[in-house]
C-alpha cells in the first residue's frame, strides 16, 4: 500500500482550533492557502507545512489536527526523511523537507510532558516546491535523490 494523506487541516488564528478540511489548494513558495503560517517571507518560509504520521499521533494517544499539524499522513516514516528532500502529495505537489519541528511548550497544554516527550517526533516541516491541489486519500511519493 502506498503512503497516503489522512488528514488536512488549517490553523485559522491564535490558538483557535485548526480547520479540519478534506482538500486544501498548495501554493509555491507560500504554503497552504487559508493557512495563518503560510508565507513566503522571513524565517518562517522555511516552515510552510507541517507534515505529521498518523502511527506517532497514535503512539502518544493523539489525533491528526491534536499537535496544529497541516497534514496527517499513512504508510511513510516522515522521521526518517532528511533535510533537502522532495516529496510529491497527489498528482501534482512537491514539498521540499526542512526539517523537524520542535516541539513547544504549547504540546504541554495538550499532556503534561509531551513537549520533552515529542522530541524529534512532532513531524517534518517543509516548503512548497511546486503547488497544486492536495485531498484526503492522495497517495505520496518519495523523489528518489540525484545527488552523487
Amino acid at each position: 500500500m502506498n503512503p497516503t494523506i489522512t488528514s488536512i487541516q488549517w490553523c485559522v488564528g491564535h490558538r483557535d482550533p485548526m480547520k479540519k478540511v478534506t482538500n486544501a489548494k498548495v501554493k509555491e513558495r507560500f504554503g497552504i492557502e487559508g493557512d495563518r503560517h503560510a508565507t513566503s517571507t522571513g524565517i518562517r518560509q522555511a516552515r510552510q507545512v507541517l507534515l505529521m504520521d498518523q502511527k506517532t499521533l497514535t503512539s502518544f494517544g493523539l489525533i491528526p489536527g491534536q499537535i496544529r499539524e497541516n497534514i496527517t499522513t499513512d504508510g511513510i516514516e516522515l522521521h526518517s526523511l532528511s533535510e533537502g528532500q522532495d516529496i510529491i502529495l497527489g498528482p501534482d505537489v512537491v514539498l521540499r523537507i526542512t526539517g523537524h519541528c520542535a516541539p513547544c511548550a504549547r504540546m504541554d497544554e495538550i499532556s503534561p510532558g509531551l513537549q520533552e516527550r515529542l522530541e524529534k517526533q512532532r513531524g517534518m516541516l517543509a516548503t512548497v516546491i511546486q503547488g497544486g491541489t492536495i485531498k484526503i486519500g492522495d497517495e505520496i511519493n518519495l523523489v528518489e535523490s540525484t545527488a552523487v
